[in-house]
Order: structure tokens, then C-alpha cells, then sequence
């Protein structure tokens, strides 16, 4: 394995932004993220993509790559909110319901977040359910980033229906993999072994996020 993280870093205000947006996602995974969106963009000249916007912490991130290879960041989400983000549950966030149809809606949020951090420029938000934007999308990716619903059908859709876009020479990464199912969800971890068993090796291993490429041959 190799750590895409030496030598490549957002500039201190994107990173600043990345931090006070509101999201999960750790500093150091965001970084290994990062590199590996500058690494696949830069190397394809193509656009990266990440499923699961919700309030645009990683698509700082996702943009600020885009920006510095001259492509753009792909951003899939329905913005309702995955299952543990609604009401009764452990993530739940009361300040991103919508008052007039009582349910989640984190775009505004994610909007504010990309005007604040000053990318909204480099950022295409694709707003609707990951498998049916995927089912029109014509166009070849540098790097799938998948990040959404943990449920085995949303991830196991998610995968399904993204990685058939990525370019040969790309990056797939996965968020929140956890082996010992006492840390989390298993859904993730079984998308990254069966992208393992479909020809794709480990680049890097940062907290819960893992970077695979496809093994030539």
C-alpha cells in the first residue's frame, strides 16, 4: 500500500471550511480523500463523484481537488436525510428538517456550506436516488467515493451502479468500513470485499476509509 497522503493538502482555508461544515467525516480521512481525488482526477483528466452529499463537509474536499486539476466535483444525494438521520434516531439533526413538509432536507445547508467555502463553481449537485442517477449517467469517472445510505441495498446500489463509470485508471474509495462489527455498520464493509474479490486491490487504509484501484491485467 501506498499513502497518497505525502505532499498533497488543501490550502489552509479550504481546510478550515472542511472542519466547521457540518458532517462526520474525520480531518485525517478527509485528507486521504482528498489525495486520492487529486491522484485519479489528475491522472484521467475526468470528474470525481461522491455518493452522499448530505451538508457538503467532503465536497469541500471533492471541489477543492476538482479546482486544482481542472475538472469538477459530482455530488449525488436525495437530501432526506439516510436512516439514521431521521427522527428516533442516534443522528438525527433537528435544525435540518424542513418546517413546511416536516421532513429532512439538507440542501439548503449544502448549498450554504459550498458559498461559504467559495466552490460552488466546481461542484455539479446532482440532486435525486443514487441508483437512478447513475442508471442515466453517460460518462466515465476519475474516482467513485461511496458514502451514503449503510443499508446492503443502498450500498450494495450504490456500488452497482457507480463503479461500471469508473475509469480504468481510477480510484474507488469507501467510507465508514468497519471489519469488527462492534464499530459499525457492516454494509460498507461488505461492498469493499466484494470490490476486493472483483479485481480491485487496497491503495490505503485511513480510520474507516479505504482507497482501492483496479488490478491491471
Amino acid at each position: 500500500m501506498t499513502d497518497l497522503r505525502d505532499g498533497v493538502r488543501p490550502a489552509p482555508e479550504v481546510l478550515a471550511a472542511f472542519e466547521a461544515a457540518t458532517g462526520f467525516m474525520p480531518a485525517d480521512e478527509g485528507l486521504a480523500l482528498y489525495a486520492a481525488a487529486v491522484e485519479a482526477a489528475g491522472r484521467t483528466g475526468l470528474p470525481v463523484l461522491e455518493i452522499g452529499t448530505y451538508c457538503g463537509r467532503s465536497a469541500i474536499l471533492l471541489a477543492d481537488a476538482a479546482r486544482a486539476t481542472g475538472t469538477v466535483a459530482l455530488t449525488v444525494d436525495h437530501h432526506r436525510g439516510s436512516e439514521e438521520q431521521q427522527p428516533g434516531w442516534e443522528y438525527h439533526d433537528t435544525t435540518l428538517v424542513d418546517p413546511e413538509v416536516g421532513l429532512m432536507d439538507t440542501l439548503p445547508r449544502f448549498r450554504r456550506t459550498l458559498h461559504s467555502a467559495g466552490l460552488e463553481d466546481h461542484v455539479i449537485a446532482l440532486v435525486g436516488r443514487s441508483p437512478q442517477v447513475a442508471a442515466v449517467w453517460g460518462g466515465r469517472l476519475a474516482l467513485v467515493f461511496i458514502d451514503g445510505g449503510h443499508t446492503d441495498e443502498h450500498a450494495t446500489g450504490d456500488y452497482e451502479g457507480w463503479v461500471p463509470h469508473l475509469d480504468a485508471d481510477g480510484l474507488l474509495v469507501i467510507h465508514d468500513v468497519f471489519p469488527d462489527p462492534a464499530d459499525g455498520g457492516q454494509a460498507p464493509y461488505r461492498v469493499y470485499l466484494r470490490a476486493l474479490a472483483e479485481g480491485f486491490e487496497e491503495v490505503s487504509v485511513t480510520g474507516s476509509l479505504r482507497v482501492l484501484r483496479r488490478v491491471a491485467g
